[in-house]
């Protein structure tokens, strides 16, 4: 392999591995609101603090779900780099730019459209709606899709930063 294709691959390991990393912190996240929820479900006194055990439950456990999914999507990903760019390192650096296009846009349309009105609309109803399961259960969306929205902004940073140095490589063969 030439200096340019080391760099190529090591590219794609160091943002694979950067993914599990960021990935991690969905699971961490739903961790603490699991937690959340053991706390207001033992020393929860108030209609409101209980109303908050069944959606942090759920909300930590699909963030733990996702979190732990996203890990090992990327590591069975990671696994099959080096095979796939030593059969075809063109074709890998090709279905790598394709991937990462069909990522960054789905992004543009989750994270950065929908993810924002539904924080808005969850914000909206906490103001009309009062029973407390309601008032709760849309506070965890809330900060459930906050957590989100935080971790996939940096996400999708980092693989902008992967597509181009992928377009990079690609032009200067």
């Amino acid at each position: 392999m030439t200096a340019t294709q080391i760099d190529i691959l090591k590219t794609a390991v160091d943002w694979a591995k950067a993914e599990m990393f960021s990935s991690m912190f969905f699971a961490i996240v739903g961790l603490l609101f699991l937690l959340a929820s053991f706390g207001f479900w033992q020393f929860g006194k108030t209609a409101m603090a209980k109303a908050y055990v069944i959606p942090l439950l759920v909300a930590g456990g699909l963030l733990v779900i996702i979190g732990v999914g996203l890990i090992i999507s990327n590591q069975m990903r990671l696994s099959t780099f080096p095979d796939a760019f030593g059969t075809d390192a063109a074709a890998f650096v090709a279905a790598e730019i394709d991937r990462a296009e069909r990522t960054i846009a789905s992004y543009q349309n989750v994270v950065f459209k929908a993810i924002p009105i539904i924080i808005v609309i969850c914000a909206a109803l906490v103001l009309f709606l009062k029973p407390p399961v309601w008032q709760a259960s849309l506070v965890v969306v809330i900060a459930m899709m906050a957590v989100i929205m935080l971790v996939d902004t940096n996400a999708s940073t980092r693989l902008e930063s992967y597509r181009d140095q992928l377009l990079l490589a690609a032009a200067q063969k």
